[in-house]
């Protein structure tokens, strides 16, 4: 494997890996915060930077079967959430491509420095 490069993001607001800060996504980015992950709240996000994602898999969930990948800081290889490869029910095809992000393993950094959001 070559040698990893970080994105680094414009914005009033950018949310970052909790273990070594790596950019993620700004809050432009951000399309909801009513989403719940394995760890509590989740928020989901059009694009985000700087992450790896895994094997799709199969998965219910509590809105419907769908096909996920886990996502992983490229950095630091930290789990941050899943993207959606596949919803399987019509209401829910609109998370096809986006990405989950766990409030648990991001923080949140703005104009003043990190904070917990």
């Amino acid at each position: 494997m070559g040698r990893v490069f970080r994105e680094y993001l414009n914005g009033t607001c950018i949310y970052t890996c909790s273990s070594c800060n790596a950019h993620l996504a700004t809050e432009d980015a951000l399309v909801s915060k009513a989403f719940q992950g394995r760890l509590g709240r989740a928020y989901l996000f059009n694009e985000v930077v700087n992450v790896m994602c895994g094997p799709a898999e199969e998965k219910m969930l509590m809105t419907g079967l769908h096909s996920i990948r886990d996502v992983h800081c490229a950095h630091c290889r930290a789990y941050l959430g899943w993207k959606y490869d596949m919803a399987y029910q019509s209401e829910q095809k609109y998370k096809i491509g986006k990405v989950i992000l766990e409030k648990e393993h991001t923080l949140k950094e703005n104009n003043w420095g990190v904070a917990a959001f």
